[in-house]
């Protein structure tokens, strides 16, 4: 059988851009480059309190053995929702087997026809997925720009009614660059035009906050955000994802959401490692110092090296160089990591055009050696 043509254009085009994706096996390098913010992934201790509390359960059980609405609803959902609430703050809590998943499942039901959904234009591709399949109206607004979101407020669509139901879309903090937006200014603006604020925290947990429990909580907020993305594959070193909000809403996703309804649900080993690393968020105040930390450290040397002005304003754990051309970034990051550090780049059309970069990840687990001599690597290559 062979492999269809217009496919293998596509795949060719990639390849003459130099931005062929391509996976790769784990590595000894020193890493810069995974989301395992605090360290939570190798995390011995968590893997052997989630196995005794399977143990001590009786739940001796591989899989869920169904969606979450026939068979796979097992007993450790409830409590792992019940403690996620209790430590977000939050009324309900809607488990889903990650990110992606949580994010279609809310944007595909919640708005509907006559709503409207203005979201940042830099919004992760698992948040316009999903708005590309909701029946809402939908236009993005320029990056963190909330004059130009308060534009298109006050001036919907003209050939169409005034929206019933108005969601502002953001992230607290961006995937790719690693910056906030000013969360006290969005939720007053969202406040004075009545808007419904969806805030997806992936990069955030773990990371601000006392017991890293995100950016939105951290700034005191969490009563005027509609719903919450908590991603769990970043910070918590697991993996799965929660919506945070109204009871009605949990209700609402239940009954619509189709990423959660149609698929099976998490094993109980993989729920109860999202209640043991949440467990272990409100004790792990010094790793998530450590971390924070070596954020300052991080931008405390790149402005001694002279790199600040090609590194995006960030406070985050994602510090990201921008080196344009996909050639041009991959083989700094090649001789990075044939100097033993894993740093990746990311390539067009994962970012626009132009926009190339390195993306270094920070984290509690890396020490500050490594740190300034990454730098000073990263400055002889570039400079």
């Amino acid at each position: 059988m062979k492999f269809p043509k217009n496919l293998t254009v596509k795949l060719e085009t990639r390849k003459q851009n130099n931005a062929l994706r391509k996976l790769s096996l784990p590595n000894d390098l020193t890493d810069f480059a995974s989301n395992d913010y605090i360290g939570f992934s190798k995390d011995k201790s968590i893997f052997e309190e989630t196995h005794q509390y399977l143990i001590e359960n009786k739940i001796i059980q591989n899989g869920a053995t169904g969606s979450r609405l026939l068979s796979g609803n097992h007993k450790v959902y409830k409590e792992a929702e019940n403690f996620i609430a209790k430590f977000h703050q939050t009324e309900s809590v809607l488990i889903f087997n990650s990110g992606y998943d949580a994010n279609v499942g809310f944007f595909s039901s919640v708005p509907q026809k006559g709503d409207l959904i203005l979201y940042d234009e830099l919004c992760h591709a698992s948040i316009r997925d999903g708005i590309q399949l909701s029946n809402a109206k939908a236009y993005k607004y320029k990056h963190n720009d909330f004059e130009d979101l308060e534009r298109l407020i006050q001036n919907p669509t003209p050939k169409t009614q005034y929206p019933t139901t108005i969601y502002i879309v953001t992230e607290s903090v961006f995937s790719m660059d690693g910056d906030t937006p000013n969360l006290e200014e969005l939720v007053q603006l969202s406040e004075k035009h009545n808007c419904h604020l969806v805030i997806d925290e992936a990069h955030s947990l773990g990371v601000f906050g006392s017991t890293g429990e995100g950016l939105i909580q951290m700034l005191g907020l969490q009563d005027q955000v509609f719903a919450r993305i908590m991603t769990f594959g970043k910070g918590l070193g697991c993996h799965g994802a929660a919506i945070l909000g109204l009871p009605e809403l949990k209700e609402y996703l239940v009954n619509f959401a189709r990423s959660f309804i149609y698929t099976t649900g998490l094993s109980p080993h993989s729920v109860a490692t999202i209640l043991v690393g949440y467990q272990h968020l409100e004790s792990e105040k010094q790793t998530i110092n450590k971390l924070r930390e070596n954020i300052v450290h991080f931008n405390q040397e790149k402005n001694l090296l002279g790199l600040k002005p090609m590194f995006v304003r960030s406070k985050s754990a994602i510090q990201s160089a921008i080196i344009p051309g996909n050639q041009n970034v991959k083989s700094i990051a090649n001789q990075l990591q044939e100097k033993g550090y894993d740093v990746k780049a990311i390539l067009s059309p994962t970012v626009p055009e132009g926009q190339e970069r390195l993306r270094f990840c920070l984290h509690s687990f890396n020490s500050k050696e490594e740190i300034s001599e990454v730098l000073r690597l990263l400055s002889t290559f570039v400079y």
